[in-house]
């Protein structure tokens, strides 16, 4: 459907999704204008990992072949103030968070999106696997067709209107489909692999990263029994379920097995293992700290839905009840790793209700 010029700023990444989300668009006879979004200046000038300089280039690159104009806008402060400082304050507290979630919510879809709307956007658009519908005068987020890339779990924080006049171009398509296309077009994205892990750590190591802004606080690794088995670095560096790290050899008396992160005891500075598998990692159950619900929240209180507890997880029977402080949810069958920092997201059959953080 050819849109008569309406103008759409697609978040151009440098990356191969959202260069196929920009052809989409100026496909579909949109103005269409790339700002990329610079959130993290580099301190370590020898340390090219995390640079988003060769992001630029490529970025720059994609919009040269496709006859859009480029922007290049720097968001670090914002990040810094809003995503990172919470990242250490989680990380202090011993949990374990996920600064992507908040990055949609505090970045993507906010100082961008008015920064958008001053180089006069009607619309913006990302290359987030994702879809929304608008009923009611209300947006809601749904699962994209690709359910193995569907990223509504790292927008269960931000609110329906934040997503009035969003594009998500790739919502019906297959990562394949957005691949061979790139390919077909000869962007220099085309095979560019997919960035993992977190954005402004990137390829480096993650102790010696974070050991720059919280000082490591080194102590006993124990049994659950309280039998002292090691020393732990910090007890920041870890998170439950973690098995590899942890420099446990062989022990007497016990099983020869693989060793498990079990619990934290922040109060004793203890990293708490076990050999083997136990239901020491099991929950049944679990609280989160508030609920962001997007779109309309359900007449009752009590709502049999899907949940996630973890982004690469098939979603998982529940019942869950909100509560004043957030939501309770019990699952059909104990989880694992249920991490606390992490966010719990449910769902309603294809849609994304929303999730909070888990206490």
């Amino acid at each position: 459907m050819k849109q008569n010029g309406k103008t759409v700023v697609v978040g151009i990444s440098g990356g191969v999704d959202s260069s196929v989300a920009a052809y989409l668009l100026r496909e579909q006879g949109y103005n269409v204008i790339g700002l990329f979004m610079n959130n993290w200046e580099e301190e370590d000038v020898d340390d090219s990992a995390c640079s988003s300089a060769s992001d630029w280039e490529d970025a720059r690159a994609v919009c040269s072949r496709l006859g859009i104009p480029a922007y290049s806008v720097n968001f670090a402060a914002e990040y810094r103030d809003r995503v990172f400082e919470y990242f250490l304050s989680e990380y202090r507290k011993g949990r374990t968070p996920n600064p992507d979630v908040l990055c949609n919510r505090e970045i993507k879809f906010g100082p961008f999106s008015e920064y958008a709307r001053r180089l006069g956007a009607d619309f913006i658009a990302t290359g987030h696997y994702c879809a929304v519908k608008r009923c009611d005068d209300t947006t809601m987020l749904y699962e994209a067709a690709d359910k193995n890339k569907d990223q509504t779990y790292f927008l269960n924080q931000v609110n329906s209107r934040q997503l009035d006049n969003v594009i998500f171009p790739l919502a019906g398509m297959q990562k394949s489909e957005v691949r061979d296309t790139a390919q077909k077009l000869g962007l220099v994205t085309a095979k560019k692999k997919d960035s993992t892990g977190i954005c402004f750590i990137g390829e480096r190591n993650f102790k010696r990263f974070l050991s720059k802004y919280l000082p490591a606080m080194p102590g006993d690794i124990v049994d659950v029994n309280g039998k002292k088995l090691g020393r732990h670095d910090g007890l920041m560096y870890y998170t439950l379920g973690q098995r590899r790290g942890l420099g446990i050899g062989g022990v007497a008396g016990e099983e020869q097995n693989r060793w498990f992160v079990v619990s934290k005891d922040m109060e004793n500075n203890r990293l708490v293992v076990k050999c083997g598998e136990g239901d020491e990692l099991m929950s049944s159950a679990c609280d989160t700290d508030g609920f962001n619900i997007i779109g309309g929240r359900p007449a009752k209180n009590t709502l049999r839905c899907k949940v996630k507890t973890r982004y690469r997880q098939p979603a998982q029977e529940a019942t869950l009840y909100f509560t004043d402080s957030g939501a309770h949810i019990e699952f059909d069958a104990p989880q694992r790793a249920v991490t606390p920092g992490q966010y719990a997201v449910a769902y309603l059959d294809e849609r994304c209700l929303g999730g909070g953080a888990i206490r």
